[in-house]
């Protein structure tokens, strides 16, 4: 019997871990009887890519909270289309860092823009797809963004608008992921992400084992 397709979210605060989560999530998949692929957003096609490098760039009076909704959402539409639904319908799990989630927590709870109008423009423009399961790594926001700040000037990667923002902004993100796993838990479960990053590959790894099996 094939292994069945699911849809995988990776959503926290910036500087959690995400990425990394991400690419170990999609390789422990790969070693075993499921094929994925990972992805992120904004990004995860041509489209994608280029409306990331306008929106996570500059000074954040750059965009206006509807302009950057609305890029966000357009970033959205064109990652569905051409990556998550092809790929689920090839039998093949995708593993996304950040999804609408994202929206909720950034644009929603940090911008202060109405959950319920975020959730239509998405019902509307992207359709009723939703992740499977979304695992949130949960961190202080302080540890963060110290963790994404330093790895930016590392890096020399000019993305890091929403980290000029202040504390409370991201205190907001961050009690928004949890809110959202709170009010969805079939679909959601919240990860320690304070620790070594092995400690937190494993945590994810075994939560979304865990999840599978519930699956079967």
């Amino acid at each position: 019997m094939d292994t069945p397709a699911f849809f995988y979210a990776v959503e926290g605060v910036d500087g959690c871990g995400k990425t990394g989560i991400v690419k170990h999530l999609a390789e422990h998949l790969n070693q075993g009887s499921a094929r994925a692929i990972m992805t992120r957003e904004p990004g995860g096609t041509a489209q994608g890519e280029q409306i990331r490098a306008l929106i996570l760039s500059g000074s954040d009076d750059s965009w206006d909270q509807n302009s950057e909704l609305l890029l966000m959402t357009a970033a959205r539409v064109e990652h569905v289309r051409r990556v998550i639904l092809p790929a689920l319908a090839a039998g093949t799990s995708v593993v996304s860092d950040r999804y609408v989630g994202s929206t909720i927590a950034y644009q929603g709870a940090g911008r202060g823009m109405p959950e319920d109008f975020i959730r239509y423009l998405h019902r509307v423009a992207v359709g009723d797809v939703w992740p499977d399961l979304v695992l949130v790594l949960d961190l202080d926001p302080v540890i963060g963004l110290a963790r994404s700040k330093g790895r930016l000037a590392a890096a020399a990667i000019d993305e890091g608008r929403f980290e000029t923002l202040d504390l409370a902004f991201h205190r907001r993100i961050r009690q928004s992921y949890l809110d959202q796993a709170a009010a969805d838990p079939a679909r959601h479960v919240v990860i320690d992400a304070d620790g070594s990053p092995d400690a937190v590959r494993q945590r994810a790894i075994a939560a979304l084992e865990e999840w599978r099996r519930s699956q079967s």
